[in-house]
């Protein structure tokens, strides 16, 4: 897209010095003053037709540019589960806020949402949602963003929940992601790149169901009807600078993984188990769309940790790969026909 943008403009750039180019050979055969008046009217008429065209260009140069690089990712967010999952996206600070920041999906629904170039930020799902009747607070028993609406609105995921952390066009044009259980977890979760080049684009989550094996004392259990909701991390149940990486253990050499981190990195090997677990957690891709799904494989349980690869594989079969439109491509390169005509 850069190189036909380049392309036009070089072409233009090209045409609008030719007239002078001709006009110089032209007039070099005659006596000066008999060109004069010529050569300054046809100057002045060059100049007042090239002002419309470069202002036509240039619109379309914009156009084009904001057509092509104003979103430069689509993520396709999938329910897979058999309950309804309330979706909660909040960017970092300093990255392009998104028109939607919660939405719901229905078993089996997806949503496609335009994220901008460089953005940055988490998403995760929030469940077991209501909406006060009286008060009209909304409000979630997992993943709550404590906005008491719909929108979370720049407010990030209450812990248990499981994340989907992502930076787009990064270090290198590079998208960095991974799913992570730093924060405990309340849903599986998977992040599939489609039709990425550069990086490794592989598919990372956690396809496993780790509410009903979560060890005793990190379990988040619904006090009405005994359920398994969600899975704290260590750091939260405990608040130990050990667990949390912080003080005398903020560092990576001095932070090792506990044996709850093991619990969730033996489960999830792909996922953050604790905040120092980058080496085998965090991938890279360039010029992705992504496709993040919830339940992915919903019969997973514990047993079937150790045949994680198979069902991460499993999981995004199906999924579709998402290619640029025929039509978008078909348009721009009009467009860009268009311009080479002007001139």
């Amino acid at each position: 897209m850069i190189l036909i943008l380049y392309c036009s403009l070089s072409l233009y750039i090209r045409r609008q010095r030719s007239p002078w180019t001709n006009q110089t050979l032209q007039t070099s055969r005659f006596p000066p003053f008999k060109n004069k008046r010529k050569t300054s009217l046809n100057s002045q008429i060059y100049s007042s037709m090239a002002s419309p065209r470069l202002y036509i260009s240039l619109s379309l140069f914009s156009f084009l540019l904001i057509a092509s690089g104003g979103y430069s990712s689509t993520f396709t967010i999938i329910n897979k589960c058999n309950h309804l999952v309330w979706p909660g996206i909040l960017s970092n600070a300093g990255t392009e806020q998104l028109p939607t920041t919660g939405f719901v999906l229905q078993p089996g629904e997806s949503n496609s949402i335009s994220f901008p170039q460089s953005w940055s930020g988490r998403l995760w799902g929030r469940t077991l949602c209501t909406q006060d009747p009286t008060t009209g607070i909304f409000s979630c028993l997992t993943g709550d963003c404590g906005s008491s609406t719909l929108e979370c609105s720049g407010r990030g995921a209450a812990p248990p929940a499981t994340l989907a952390e992502l930076t787009l066009n990064g270090a290198d044009g590079l998208d960095f992601y991974d799913v992570s259980l730093v924060d405990g977890y309340n849903l599986p979760m998977l992040i599939a790149p489609q039709s990425g080049t550069g990086g490794n684009c592989t598919t990372t989550g956690c396809v496993v169901d780790l509410n009903s094996a979560c060890p005793n004392e990190l379990k988040v259990i619904d006090s009405g009807n005994g359920e398994n909701l969600a899975c704290r991390s260590a750091c939260e149940a405990f608040g130990d600078a050990e667990y949390c990486c912080s003080g005398a253990y903020a560092t990576p050499d001095t932070c090792k993984p506990s044996s709850y981190a093991q619990f969730f990195k033996n489960a999830c090997p792909r996922a953050y188990s604790y905040a120092y677990d980058d080496g085998t957690s965090t991938f890279t891709c360039a010029g992705a769309d992504y496709v993040i799904t919830f339940c992915p494989a919903p019969t997973t349980s514990q047993k079937s940790a150790n045949g994680l690869q198979n069902s991460l594989s499993a999981s995004v079969s199906g999924a579709g790969e998402h290619n640029t439109s025929p039509y978008f491509i078909g348009a721009l390169i009009t467009i860009a026909v268009a311009i080479w005509q002007l001139f």
